[in-house]
């Protein structure tokens, strides 16, 4: 008798160890943080009150909030709050079957209705919603992406789980979610049943908001430092790890605080240049090289100031193989068109001969042009500046931030401008958005916009892939002659792999979007 209550405390004992062990394990997990920097603040904690825009803030929303899709680097999709989605009505419609798991987190399901009241909540001319021209592709709302009449946008439940959005011209899903997927989130719109549209923005509830998304808000320093929680009931799996800590840091500093292990990872794919990669090497850490390129490079030109000719004098005379090398080492490749699928198959060649002619034969009220930059471009600028120099071209550079850049553009205060953006796989992600009377940059005469116009329907009416290629390749060639703008290059990114952290998608940082429920904390 004595021997078997022996064995019995002994397994006791044994099974209270056993628990110790496990809920050390337990209470070590809970302690898992990933400590994420990032070079840029977010503006807003609200994603449709963002007056940056940036991609900065987008990374912050994409994880608060749930979007429809993920969109790869190579802009393939998978699903998120969608699980999948068809085209409808001959093209002018698509309908997402949603993730049925999907809950807010305060456990309310994320319905279709939700993202409906959403998408009216945002069109309504009453709420002082930013950014809301994104919501001009749907049936129902006006050239601003207001509402014609009150709930006119076409977003409707077909039931519980399936969601319908109608297009105003024909348009695939596929196109849809690789344009717009990243300007689009989830409300928990049961928080703001009795608030007036008027009043939405101004809410406590932005403060320390409430999403669906596959992390959760727990404390935010304004500006400085944000922690988010894992969300355990997030419809793709539980992150890895129990917090990120967000951490507004200097660009510069990024990549020295990864190999000192004062970070995990950083914004935007932990993407480094090709100079800073052999620091990171030398420190032990593996630099992954992308396989998509992840950054197009253009010369914004004003159209108004600079004559069509002088435009394609510019373009010849500009040396693209040296400004590419010295921008992007090995990783860049010349281009003619703005067109990812063009990466590759540039026709482009210098010719500063037949610059100079244009030049000569072209009448101008100064031959001297103002170009703005960014800092970090300032060595692009200068390269620039003799390039044109040979053709006769006289250039003043003007550095400025980013901001002041455009916005002298947008003004007319400049006449070229080095810029650079996240290249899409959707074929016309640029040069579509860039033509639009809207939003014109570039300084387009109307009678040109007007044709540009005409091109761009008759892309998106095409009846079959043939006629589509055909009219693209029209654009192709007007753009060519007139060349309101100048592209120069697509790049690569190198990424510095985590040694913290497992499951990173690096590449696909790119797209605005990161899967964080993926991510484990080794």
């Amino acid at each position: 008798m004595r021997k078997k209550c022996f064995l019995t405390l002994a397994l006791a004992a044994l099974m209270a160890l056993s628990l110790a062990a496990c809920g050390g394990e337990e209470a070590k997990r809970q302690e898992t943080t990933v400590r994420y920097g990032i070079a840029g603040a977010w503006d807003s904690l609200m994603p449709y009150n963002s007056v940056s825009a940036s991609n900065y803030a987008r990374l912050i929303y994409d994880k608060l909030y749930d979007r429809l899709v993920f969109v790869h680097e190579d802009g393939s999709l998978s699903p998120r709050a969608a699980e999948s989605w068809e085209s409808v009505d001959g093209g002018m419609a698509a309908v997402f079957h949603l993730n049925q798991n999907a809950v807010f987190h305060d456990g309310v399901p994320a319905t279709a209705q939700c993202w409906v009241d959403t998408f009216r909540l945002m069109t309504n001319p009453e709420c002082p919603t930013l950014g809301r021209s994104q919501f001009s592709v749907f049936a129902g709302t006006d050239e601003n992406g207001a509402a014609l009449s009150d709930g006119s946008v076409a977003a409707e439940a077909l039931d519980e789980w399936t969601l319908k959005l109608t297009f105003k011209s024909i348009t695939t899903p596929e196109e849809f979610l690789l344009a717009r997927n990243r300007e689009f989130y989830v409300l928990p719109m049961h928080l703001l049943e009795d608030v007036a549209p008027a009043d939405v923005m101004a809410m406590p509830l932005w403060e320390a908001p409430v999403g669906s998304g596959p992390l959760m808000f727990e404390e935010e320093l304004v500006g400085s430092r944000l922690t988010l929680t894992a969300n355990t009931d997030y419809q793709l799996g539980a992150p890895g790890f129990d917090k990120l800590v967000i951490t507004v840091m200097d660009k510069s500093s990024l990549l020295t605080s990864l190999i000192s292990g004062d970070l995990d990872y950083y914004a935007i794919g932990a993407s480094v240049s090709d100079e800073n990669a052999e620091a990171a090497r030398q420190a032990g850490l593996t630099v992954l090289e992308g396989e998509v390129p992840t950054s197009f490079f253009e010369l914004m030109l004003n159209n108004e100031t600079v004559p069509a000719p002088i435009r394609q004098a510019i373009d010849l005379a500009l040396d693209k193989e040296l400004l590419c090398e010295q921008n992007t080492g090995e990783l860049g490749v010349v281009t003619d068109t703005s067109m990812l699928s063009g990466a590759g198959h540039s026709t482009w060649r210098r010719d500063v001969g037949a610059a100079k002619e244009l030049v000569a034969s072209t009448p101008m009220d100064t031959r001297e042009l103002m170009l703005a930059t960014t800092s970090n471009r300032a060595g692009l600028a200068a390269l620039m500046q003799q390039n044109l120099a040979e053709a006769g071209i006289t250039v003043t550079i003007e550095t400025v931030d980013s901001a002041t850049l455009f916005s002298g553009m947008t003004d007319g205060a400049y006449d070229l401008a080095i810029a650079s953006h996240t290249p899409s796989a959707l074929p016309l992600w640029f040069t579509e958005s860039r033509l639009k009377p809207g939003n014109n940059i570039f300084h387009i005469g109307e009678e040109a916009l007007q044709r540009y116009a005409v091109e761009l329907s008759a892309i998106h009416n095409a009846a079959d892939d043939e006629a589509r290629g055909a009219a693209i390749k029209a654009l192709e060639e007007h753009l060519a002659e007139e060349k309101p703008f100048l592209p120069l290059w697509f790049a690569r990114s190198l990424h510095v792999q985590s040694p913290t952290v497992e499951g990173i998608d690096y590449g696909s940082a790119s797209c605005s979007n990161e899967n964080v429920w993926a991510w484990s904390k080794a």
